[in-house]
């Protein structure tokens, strides 16, 4: 058996620092927020390079938040992609606004920039949502040059990016630290999972960050006194407390997933199998670090069949994403219709997510691709 992700592997490697990291918290008896949370907020900001990260209860939370600390109006529009995961877009309907999708850029499956300019050329629009989806950071000179045009504001969805980097000029930036305020999952499956839920939101901005502090506990800055109306979204100490240990090891961590691509990448060109897989790019900077790991099939027919195949050799798959955001039941009362978004409709249908994480073996890796090419 290979599954898609195997959190058992790594916890054999880490259980006896995990278990020392639990005891702790729990015998010093402050397991919501607390020292370990305030720990784990100072490490991650400075593996960002940021002045503030403010622990909360999971990546849905984190978009709700920081776009409320942004602050939009009742019916205020914002841009987002439709292929992505369901939150990106509920966090606009949850703080009164109306998502307004723009497709995806066919090699990158990111939000498509240059449509987003075409949005942005017709009306007035004050905040951007792009996702780094898959690991793969969306073009920061683009967002740098729609930013500086159009005044808009950058909430960066990185629950899926930790770690990669994209560039401005001459200067190389981690996701989730170029717009005004960045979030973050660690969700198990991330690259830098906790075991539960748990999210963060980041920011160099002193009144965005102390907005999301004060929100993301009942908009209440001194106990028992409320001077807006909050959420109970807090870091859990011992989510903290493992993560602090987990992030020691997350460089090591990414640079395997991006071993594994490669190894993908050279076992697909050998065979010359007709298949659309992400290329490893040298671009001097890590511009993808493969929380996912998407290859794209010539048609809906092949990809379901390879699926079959896959799972009946109990080789473990996923669809990300079966049903694009635009055509979901809950967003019909906006309006879109299927056709509105060609590729992000495509790609619901084409691609199929292969196992990768960073315990998966050379050996497995090759079975995965000969399993293929049984069907292709």
């Amino acid at each position: 058996m290979i599954p898609l992700f195997d959190l058992t592997r790594q916890y054999s490697m880490l259980k006896d620092e995990v278990l020392k990291a639990i005891d702790e918290v729990l015998s010093e008896g402050k397991v919501i927020l607390g020292p370990a949370v305030e720990k784990f907020e100072r490490e991650f900001a400075h593996y960002l390079g940021v002045k503030h990260a403010i622990g909360v209860a999971n990546g849905s939370d984190a978009l709700v938040i920081a776009l409320n600390a942004i602050g939009i109006e009742k019916d205020e529009k914002v841009i987002t992609t439709p292929y992505t995961f369901f939150a990106t877009a509920s966090c606009i309907v949850r703080n009164g606004g109306v998502p307004v999708f723009v497709d995806v850029d066919k090699d990158t499956y990111n939000i498509d920039l240059n449509q987003v300019e075409s949005v942005l050329k017709k009306e007035k629009i004050n905040v951007l949502i792009p996702v780094h989806l898959f690991g793969r950071t969306v073009d920061f000179e683009s967002l740098f040059f729609l930013k500086e045009k159009y005044h808009v504001k950058i909430l960066e969805d990185a629950a899926q990016s930790v770690g990669s980097e994209g560039k401005v000029g001459d200067n190389i930036k981690k996701s989730g630290t170029f717009g005004e305020i960045g979030i973050f999952s660690f969700f198990p499956t991330k690259n830098l999972g906790a075991y539960g839920d748990a999210g963060m939101i980041i920011t160099n901005d002193d009144e965005l960050a102390e907005k999301s502090r004060m929100l993301r506990q009942h908009g209440s800055k001194k106990k028992y006194y409320h001077e807006m109306i909050g959420y109970n979204s807090r870091l859990d100490s011992l989510h903290a407390a493992i993560l602090s240990i987990k992030l020691k090891y997350l460089e090591e961590w990414t640079q395997r997933r991006i071993n594994i691509a490669k190894h993908y990448q050279k076992l697909f060109e050998e065979k010359n199998l007709p298949i659309k897989y992400p290329k490893v790019e040298d671009k001097g900077y890590r511009s993808h670090v493969y929380h996912q790991y998407v290859v794209e099939f010539e048609n809906e027919e092949t990809r379901d069949r390879v699926k079959a195949h896959l799972e009946n050799h109990k080789i473990g798959t996923a669809l990300y994403y079966p049903l694009p955001l635009h055509l979901q039941k809950c967003f019909a009362k906006y309006g879109y219709k299927e056709g509105d978004f060609p590729i992000s409709e495509r790609l619901s249908k084409t691609t199929l997510a292969l196992p990768i994480f960073p315990e998966l073996t050379d050996a497995e890796i090759e079975e995965i691709v000969n399993r293929i090419s049984e069907v292709l």
